[in-house]
């Protein structure tokens, strides 16, 4: 049952109710954020762990927020976070960047669908050659729709910043697919 988030704050703020503020929590925003991971890591088993992960820390840290931001928006950051921390545990098993490069467009490869069209695996494949930045800031823009004030305030990086990461991750992605696509 998805939950608003004044309802999702006050159960979670009391001590007696916080476990059921959790599952109202996971049932809210367990989709959403899990397609969130699931853009970055690409595997489903690691992006079930990231999020059991963020649930975990939003659990257990959530006295430290402070309401100042929208409930999801704290809780992608969470996410984000994690994502990241597991992407870095991923790169530092691979020998070099271009190694963790391979392995990431070969994960989308292997984890696609077999109906899944092709251009839709070519978009994946020029997300994962993305720097960091501009993959996160196009993952949240094209995926979560979200505007770039709330990307803003998820990654702690100024609107500028954000628009001028997905206008350069849009160019470099619309070059990978002309240059991949065969027609």
């Amino acid at each position: 049952m998805k939950c608003k988030d004044d309802e999702i704050i006050s159960l979670m703020l009391q001590p007696n109710s916080s476990e059921k503020g959790l599952r109202a929590m996971m049932d809210t925003y367990q989709s959403r954020l899990y397609w969130h991971i699931r853009r970055l890591i690409v595997q489903h088993d690691l992006a079930q762990d990231v999020l059991q992960d963020t649930f975990i820390k939003a659990y257990n840290n959530f006295g430290q927020f402070k309401q100042d931001s929208k409930l999801y928006t704290w809780l992608y950051r969470i996410a984000t976070n994690e994502a990241l921390q597991q992407l870095a545990k991923l790169k530092k098993m691979q020998k070099t960047d271009e190694d963790a490069e391979y392995y990431m467009q070969n994960l989308v490869a292997q984890n696609a669908e077999h109906d899944a069209e092709e251009i839709q695996i070519l978009l994946q494949k020029a997300i994962q050659t993305l720097p960091e930045k501009q993959k996160l800031v196009f993952n949240i823009r094209y995926y979560d729709e979200l505007p770039f004030e709330e990307i803003s305030n998820i990654l702690e990086m100024s609107v500028s910043t954000c628009k001028t990461n997905y206008h350069y991750a849009k160019e470099k992605i619309e070059n990978y697919i002309r240059e991949n696509y065969e027609s």
